[in-house]
């Protein structure tokens, strides 16, 4: 089976302050395809870095990033960015929807960037919609719309261009019990279809809904483990 994203002693070092800081130290990953893998540790650890670089958010000090087998870490800004619209999806916490533009018109966009035609667009649009419970919110915008609701719109966006690789950064960190209840429902289903999902949190009671688990502490993979949900004993490990 290929790999939907590896990393190769990633590491990345700042050094705003004059002095460098290690935010990740020679990391490697492997998070097969179909995989839904949480990467969980204290806030300061090198989780949304590490996340950061393996959607090429931000390139690396050293080593390599391979989506799909293909290093991208080395990419132009302009190849990384038609990369990242057609093979990544975001959730982001705060859920970064178009306030001006509808539920629908946030949807469609992503399709519409990497040139597939308006009724692909609405065709996939309205499946997800449909997915999610929102198939009557269509015509809203964003401010019309409960947290949960506008989280569920997010993902929705995220997965129109059905992408390899579905990345979650704090995706329930700015909703309610129930709503964030809800939303990692969703994620589930999706990854019980065969999405790929690389989830970011602090909290460790949503490590529960991964197959696999990331602990990471300093920069560094502290633990890695297998929880009772991990679907197929031959995949192999980071």
């Amino acid at each position: 089976m290929q790999n939907a994203i590896e990393a190769c002693l990633l590491t990345k070092t700042y050094s705003a302050t004059g002095k460098p800081f290690p935010a990740l130290k020679e990391i490697n990953l492997t998070v097969p395809t179909g995989e839904f893998l949480v990467i969980t540790g204290p806030s300061g650890c090198g989780k949304s870095t590490l996340l950061h670089l393996l959607a090429g958010l931000d390139r690396p000090t050293s080593g390599q990033v391979l989506l799909k087998g293909s290093r991208i870490d080395h990419l132009s800004e302009t190849a990384l960015a038609k990369m990242r619209r057609k093979e990544i999806g975001f959730v982001f916490q705060f859920f970064n929807l178009i306030s001006n533009l509808s539920v629908a018109a946030n949807i469609e966009l992503p399709a519409l960037l990497i040139h597939s035609s308006r009724i692909e667009a609405r065709r996939r649009r309205e499946k997800l919609l449909q997915e999610l419970g929102l198939a009557d919110k269509a015509n809203n915008l964003p401010s019309q719309l409960s947290g949960g609701q506008q989280q569920r719109v997010a993902l929705a966006r995220a997965l129109v261009n059905q992408p390899a690789l579905l990345l979650a950064d704090e995706p329930t960190g700015n909703l309610d019990s129930t709503s964030a209840r809800e939303v990692l429902e969703l994620l589930k289903y999706y990854h019980q279809q065969g999405q790929t999902i690389v989830l970011v949190t602090h909290d460790e009671k949503i490590a529960q809904t991964a197959e696999r688990v990331i602990v990471m502490r300093d920069g560094e993979i502290a633990e890695n483990f297998y929880s009772t949900l991990r679907s197929d004993p031959s995949r192999g490990e980071a």
